[in-house]
C-alpha cells in the first residue's frame, strides 16, 4: 500500500456531503479529486477549491484514485458498483450513505428493514478485492463542515470490517478535521447510520469530542 499522504483520493457525488468532505481536504491541504455525472458540477466545484482539486468523469475518478469517498444516494450504490466493478476492484471504498428517503411529513424515513443496515447491504454488493469502510455520514452536511478543525477535536465514528485500511480511513478522516474513532466492523454501521445511537440524527443527537466518547 502506498503511502497514506500519497494516497489519491477522489469524491464522487457532489451533493451536500460531497461537496462538504472535498471543502474540508481542500482547506486541510489535501488534494483531491472531484467527480460527479453532471461534469460541469465538477468544473464548478474545482473552480471553487482551486488548484488543490481536479475535475474528473466518474470513470477517470476512479481510475485514478486509491480511496474513493462514493458520497451517493445509498439506492444508487448498487448501480455504481455494477457499471464500475471492474474499476473499483482493489480499491478503498469509503461509505456515507444513509438508507433513508423524504417522506409526505418533510421528514425522512428508513428504506430498508429496522434491523439492516447500508453498510451491511452494500458489503455483499462489493466489487472482487475492493475494502469498505462506512465512515463520513455520523454527521449531517451542516455540522460536517462547522464541526471540522475544532479544538477539542470532535469525533467522526467509522466501521469496516478489513483492518488493514484503518490507517488510511483515520488519515482521510483526520484530513476532514475530525478525530476518528473505530466502533467495529460492518456489522456495527447501522449505529453509525441515520437513526443508530452515535448519528447526529438518532440518539447521539450531536457532534462530540473525544473526551465525550461511549462506545
Amino acid at each position: 500500500m502506498q503511502a497514506i499522504n500519497n494516497q489519491k483520493i477522489a469524491v464522487i457525488g457532489l451533493g451536500n456531503i460531497g461537496q462538504v468532505v472535498a471543502t474540508n481536504l481542500a482547506k486541510n491541504n489535501r488534494t483531491v479529486i472531484v467527480a460527479d455525472r453532471n461534469i460541469e458540477k465538477a468544473n464548478r466545484m474545482a473552480v471553487h477549491l482551486g488548484s488543490i482539486a481536479t475535475p474528473l468523469s466518474i470513470e477517470e475518478a476512479i481510475k485514478a484514485a486509491d480511496i474513493i469517498v462514493l458520497s451517493v444516494w445509498f439506492s444508487a450504490i448498487k448501480e455504481v458498483f455494477e457499471q464500475y466493478d471492474s474499476l473499483l476492484q482493489g480499491k478503498i471504498i469509503i461509505d456515507p450513505s444513509n438508507p433513508i428517503a423524504p417522506n409526505d411529513k418533510g421528514g425522512f424515513d428508513k428504506i430498508i428493514g429496522e434491523t439492516e443496515s447500508a453498510g451491511q447491504i452494500n458489503a455483499t454488493l462489493l466489487p472482487k478485492g475492493a475494502k469498505l469502510a462506512k465512515a463520513l455520514g455520523t454527521l449531517g452536511a451542516t455540522n460536517l463542515a462547522n464541526a471540522a478543525n475544532q479544538q477539542p477535536e470532535n469525533v467522526l465514528f467509522y466501521a469496516t470490517d478489513d483492518t488493514t485500511i484503518n490507517e488510511a480511513v483515520e488519515s482521510l478522516i483526520q484530513a476532514n478535521g475530525f478525530a476518528p474513532v473505530r466502533v467495529g466492523g460492518i456489522d456495527q454501521s447501522i449505529r453509525i447510520e441515520v437513526f443508530g445511537d452515535l448519528h447526529e440524527y438518532g440518539a447521539l443527537g450531536k457532534t462530540v469530542t473525544l473526551a465525550e466518547v461511549k462506545i
